[in-house]
C-alpha cells in the first residue's frame, strides 16, 4: 500500500463533493498556499510537508514528511461573518468524528481549535477569513514515532500510530475526514436556514 496523499490514491476514495479541485505537492510552504484563485468551496489542497506550516497563534506545525495529513479546504458559507469562528469546532469535531471511524479511538476536541486523544493533541484547526472565503487548515498526527513529535509543544503531542499501536492509511483517513467535514459544515449551515 502507498502511503501517500497523492491524487492517485485520494481521489478514487472521495465520496462527496470535497475534494475538486483537489491540489496536491509533495513539499510546499503552506497548503494554503496551493490555492488557485477562482477555486471553489470544496477545493482541497494537500501535501506531504509544510516548511512554514502554522497554528494557532502564529505557532509553528511541523512534521516528518509522509507522516501527517496535512490539508486545507476552501468553503464559502453565506452567513453573517460573526459566526465564521464556529468553524473552527465544526471542523474539530468532523476531525474527531473521523478519527474514530478509521482508528477506534476516542478523540476530544478542546476549544478552540485542537483534537486530543488521552489528553494528548493529535490534531490542530486553522481557519482563516478573507473576501467571504474561509480556508481551513488542519494537521493530524498520523504515523509519526515519539521521536518525531515536538519536545517543546504546549499541549503534550501524540500520534494515531502511538495512540492506537495501528499504522493508519492517510489517504483512506483524509476521504473520512472530508466525507464528515461536509456532513458537519452542511449541519451547521442548515442549523441557521443557509445553504452551502
Amino acid at each position: 500500500m502507498a502511503d501517500t496523499l497523492a491524487p492517485g490514491e485520494v481521489l478514487p476514495l472521495l465520496r462527496g463533493r470535497f475534494g475538486e479541485p483537489y491540489r496536491y505537492a509533495e513539499v510546499c510552504p503552506s497548503t494554503q498556499r496551493l490555492f488557485a484563485a477562482g477555486d471553489p468551496e470544496g477545493a482541497v489542497a494537500a501535501a506531504e510537508e509544510q516548511t512554514e506550516g502554522r497554528g494557532r497563534l502564529g505557532r509553528i506545525w511541523l512534521a516528518p514528511p509522509a507522516t501527517s495529513i496535512l490539508a486545507s479546504i476552501v468553503l464559502v458559507p453565506q452567513i453573517a461573518p460573526e459566526r465564521l469562528p464556529e468553524l473552527s469546532l465544526v471542523a474539530g469535531d468532523a476531525v474527531a468524528r473521523a478519527i474514530a471511524s478509521e482508528t477506534g479511538a476516542e478523540p476530544r476536541v478542546r476549544f478552540p481549535n485542537d483534537v486530543l486523544i488521552e489528553g494528548r493533541k493529535v490534531a490542530g484547526i486553522l481557519a482563516e477569513a478573507s473576501d467571504g472565503r474561509v480556508v481551513v487548515g488542519i494537521g493530524v498526527n498520523a504515523n509519526q514515532r515519539e521521536d518525531d513529535l515536538p519536545v517543546s509543544a504546549e499541549t503534550a503531542p501524540t500520534s494515531l500510530l502511538l495512540a492506537t499501536g495501528s499504522r493508519v492509511d492517510r489517504a483512506r483517513l483524509l476521504a473520512t475526514l472530508l466525507v464528515e467535514l461536509e456532513r458537519a459544515y452542511d449541519a451547521w449551515l442548515s442549523e441557521r436556514g443557509e445553504s452551502g
